[in-house]
């Protein structure tokens, strides 16, 4: 085959690498943008003149909006087509993107960040599934170590990009920053990606579907965003909207299940191989996601590193990542993917076990260094998963397959977020309980009244060392139950039976 002459899905392998690059760029884009807000909030909030809780709405808008439209991407792709939905969808992205970032009220932002979740939810199956038609069948798993280096270095350099843009600008640019970006794939993609175009279909909209889906994962993200700050299950409202998302999700199931056109095809789920696969994948990407919800908020609270630094700290897992892909690539034609799955998630397990041993005096590389670490085995748990996923169903399925995965990602972490933060929080409390009851403050306060500090500052002094000390026995438990889960979820991918196909990624829709 000459330079010139197009590849398997029709690209030219001189053009192949350009259109990775740029699949690969939109989807850390959008996954950036999950995180990448939320060390800005304060001073979003002081500009605008809101609330710091009102100011969770930015979060939580684009959040709602992302995990609703993520399992609808089948069907839209099957209806627009895969290049045009992509193609579309940014030209979306970069627009509100745009308004977020020129926003002067509340209401314009959250509005604006309903879009980008809108428009952001299909890019990110979207460019894994052109990913497996840009690249010939020998070339998909190293594309697809690509693709799972930016989903998982999204979330690592988020916080570390937005405080740094927001130090040294403003917080305007953590979303204006995304506009040359968006033009750039919109551009590169509508040169290159329309040899790869897929057959549009006339379908039916399931209109029932679509309002069920908005009405349970809208009602299940509100609980998660909005329990910990209303005592849980103690508040009507938080009872109200837990019972509408389990009714709703009950409904949804039934109907999409017995719909000939079904807004979002759960007929994927038959296949054992893909389910299982499913439900390691919202084990392992949740307790690995925990470490990057507490961690950096540890190391700026109570250690007082700057955002940048423990932005920069957490990034090192990404690094890791990308070290070892290349070689998880060439070890999933040999190996039994269920093998490196296993390994790769007890790796993570094992990295948290040893984040066990962290103190309130550790330094900067002390914390660094297992993150770097773990990211090492990071990728032996995410391209295998992606090919137990992908390669289990057929091959008129795999887009439907790749929206629901986002979809379990998205909503896992989601869930990860709001119970590792209530889990923390509630552990300290009882920690500093624990501690209090076992020290003898008066013998300290007379000891350091000798030295000349007044009883009011010996008080203060004391209550900021057990908070210190009970936060970091919080994050320690914190990590032995994320290590607990991991090892369950290493041990549940055995019951996947092996896969057909084990040489490479499907084609795709």
């Amino acid at each position: 085959m000459t330079q010139t002459e197009p590849a398997s899905g029709g690209i030219a392998p001189s053009r192949q690498m350009v259109a990775g690059l740029v699949l690969a760029l939109a989807n850390f884009m959008v996954i950036l943008d999950l995180t990448i807000a939320n060390v800005s909030i304060p001073h979003v909030a002081g500009s605008l003149g809101i609330t710091l809780e009102q100011g969770a709405w930015i979060i939580t808008s684009y959040a709602v909006a992302e995990a609703i439209c993520v399992p609808l991407t089948g069907w839209v792709a099957g209806r627009f087509g895969s290049v045009r939905t992509f193609v579309f969808s940014m030209i979306g992205f970069g627009i509100f993107s745009f308004l977020c970032g020129i926003s002067v009220s509340l209401g314009m932002l959250v509005a604006s960040r309903i879009g980008q979740g809108i428009f952001g939810a299909f890019l990110m199956p979207m460019s894994q599934t052109l990913l497996l038609k840009v690249y010939p069948p020998e070339k998909r798993n190293m594309a697809m170590g690509l693709w799972a280096v930016t989903l998982l270095m999204g979330p690592a350099v988020g916080p570390m990009i937005g405080g740094w843009l927001t130090d040294n600008y403003s917080w305007h640019w953590i979303f204006l920053i995304n506009v040359p970006v968006a033009i750039l794939c919109i551009v590169v993609g509508f040169a290159l990606l329309r040899p790869i175009e897929t057959d549009r279909q006339i379908l039916p909209i399931d209109f029932v579907g679509l309002a069920l889906l908005v009405l349970w994962v809208g009602c299940l993200q509100l609980v998660l965003d909005l329990g910990r700050n209303h005592d849980w299950f103690a508040d009507p409202m938080i009872v109200a909207l837990a019972i509408s998302s389990l009714v709703g999700f009950v409904v949804f199931v039934i109907w999409e299940l017995g719909e000939d056109h079904p807004i979002v095809d759960l007929r994927v789920l038959r296949h054992r191989g893909f389910s299982v696969a499913l439900i390691v994948l919202s084990l392992a990407f949740a307790g690995y996601f925990a470490g990057f919800v507490i961690v950096p908020q540890w190391q700026q609270a109570w250690l007082g590193f700057p955002a940048t630094a423990a932005g920069l700290s957490s990034s090192f897992s990404a690094m890791g990542g990308l070290i070892t892909a290349p070689l998880v690539a060439f070890l999933m034609g040999r190996f039994d993917p269920r093998l490196l799955v296993s390994g790769g998630v007890a790796w993570i397990a094992a990295m948290a076990l040893v984040r066990t041993g962290w103190t309130s005096d550790a330094d900067f590389w002390t914390l660094t260094l297992p993150q770097f670490v773990q990211g090492l085995g990071v990728t032996f748990m995410m391209l295998p998963l992606m090919t137990l996923t992908l390669n289990t169903v057929d091959e008129n399925e795999v887009a439907s397959a790749a929206g629901l995965q986002s979809f379990t990602r998205t909503i896992a972490t989601a869930v990860a977020t709001s119970v590792t933060l209530s889990y923390w929080g509630d552990t300290q409390r009882l920690a500093r309980s624990d501690a209090v009851g076992a020290m003898q403050p008066e013998a300290v306060q007379e000891q350091l009244a000798v030295l000349g500090f007044p009883t009011d500052q010996v008080r203060q002094l004391l209550s900021n060392m057990v908070d210190m000390e009970a936060t970091t026995l919080a994050l320690i438990h914190t990590f032995w139950a994320t290590s607990a889960i991991l090892l369950f979820a290493a041990a549940l991918i055995w019951l996947a039976p092996r896969p057909a196909k084990t040489g490479g990624m499907p084609m795709g829709h």
